[in-house]
């Protein structure tokens, strides 16, 4: 499944880049599932991202892998990629885009991810796009 989710801000691209840190990393979480952040290395190749998943009644790993991070005079972006996902996630694929559009910046969640049956990529759908959907304000805030 593939969602694709763009959030114009006021800063520079470059100044955006350097908000991405563990702190706006923690006021991007929605309020469930409660996600405990073990490790936050950054947004460089090789750096890893690993949360512990609270669903009340049971609790997930999840740690994901920067695999690539380019930027230019245009653009800067980095993916993040599930090397252990929670058992609802076969495969996740997350590439942050910050595009420059003057002084100010567009954000852009491009997201793929994948499910163990096709019917639940559906049926998670809703639930990842509101999820994702839950940045926008942040990002406003965080950088206006």
């Amino acid at each position: 499944m593939h969602i694709l989710i763009s959030t114009p801000v006021k800063k520079s691209y470059q100044a955006v880049y350097q908000g991405f840190n563990k702190d706006l990393f923690l006021q991007l979480n929605p309020p469930f599932p409660r996600v405990k952040l073990l490790q936050f290395d950054g947004s460089k190749k090789g750096d890893h991202v690993k949360i512990e998943l609270n669903f009340i009644f049971f609790k997930q790993i999840w740690i994901s892998e920067i695999t690539d991070d380019q930027s230019d005079s245009e653009q800067i972006y980095f993916i993040d990629q599930g090397i252990q996902l929670p058992f609802f996630l076969k495969s996740w694929r997350h590439k942050h885009l910050l595009v420059k559009k003057g002084d100010q910046t567009l954000i852009v969640d491009d997201i793929r991810y994948q499910t163990p049956f096709l019917l639940t990529d559906y049926l998670m759908f809703p639930l990842m796009y509101l999820q994702f959907l839950y940045r926008k304000p942040i990002y406003r805030r965080y950088f206006a």
